[in-house]
């Protein structure tokens, strides 16, 4: 087996283009989700009752079904529910065609994110002692002010790793926004490949392409990391 070297040089332009797309999924994602996550988790952390109770089951139907169910379900019954809210309400928006397939990617990965964060950040929190948020009340500040100055910037640390490790599966995980008609790298390798039948030429690009994203991600990751470590023991010794 010999490989098209003039096609992967073709094609290549082609993924270029469409990372972006990945990386806005990803950056968007990672941004919507994050105070719902920390609210889930310390909402799970400081209360018992129904609200707690309908966190887990949400995290653990999350953690408990493939991705790529729970995307076909969203892009299935989400547009079909709209549309029947629009015809309801007496609205004649085609929600089918007038809604663009990035939207409900963005709203499906933001839902898995969520819950797998909020776990991230409950281990994180209850990593840093419960005397902490005590002695923040006991000097004067408020709850909020606890988390903000004391609980989060020792519960980052340890959270850190775990984040990377979302964030680059959650990168992975945009391959599947294709079944959504969302023109990422997956679908510009699928389209280029199909015309001269170059699919293992336009994998392997893609494949490439992923490790060098993912690796550099991990290393900013490395890095903020370092930062925050020295941060916290400049603290430490202060």
């Amino acid at each position: 087996m010999e490989l098209d070297f003039s096609f992967m040089q073709h094609a290549l332009p082609f993924l270029l283009k469409a990372l972006p797309v990945t990386l806005f999924i990803t950056a968007l994602v990672l941004l919507l989700s994050m105070v719902p996550a920390f609210l889930m988790a310390e909402k799970r952390i400081g209360a018992r009752g129904w609200g707690e109770k309908a966190i887990a089951l949400y995290v653990s139907f999350i953690r408990g079904t493939p991705l790529v169910l729970q995307i076909l379900l969203m892009y299935t019954l989400l547009p079909s529910l709209l549309n029947a809210a629009f015809k309801a309400m007496g609205s004649s928006f085609d929600v089918f065609h007038g809604v663009n397939p990035l939207w409900y990617a963005i709203i499906v990965f933001t839902l898995n994110t969520t819950a797998l964060l909020s776990e991230v950040f409950r281990s994180a929190i209850l990593s840093v002692s419960a005397g902490q948020m005590e002695a923040g009340l006991t000097i004067g500040l408020s709850r909020f002010q606890t988390y903000v100055q004391i609980i989060i910037p020792q519960a980052l640390t340890s959270a850190l790793p775990n984040i990377c490790n979302l964030t680059v599966n959650l990168i992975k995980g945009t391959s599947l926004a294709f079944f959504m008609g969302i023109k990422d790298i997956m679908a510009a390798a699928k389209i280029q490949a199909a015309y001269g039948y170059n699919y293992i030429e336009a994998y392997l690009e893609v494949f490439i392409l992923y490790i060098i994203v993912c690796t550099v991600v991990q290393v900013l990751y490395k890095i903020f990391e370092k930062h925050v470590g020295l941060y916290r023991t400049a603290g430490l010794e202060g």
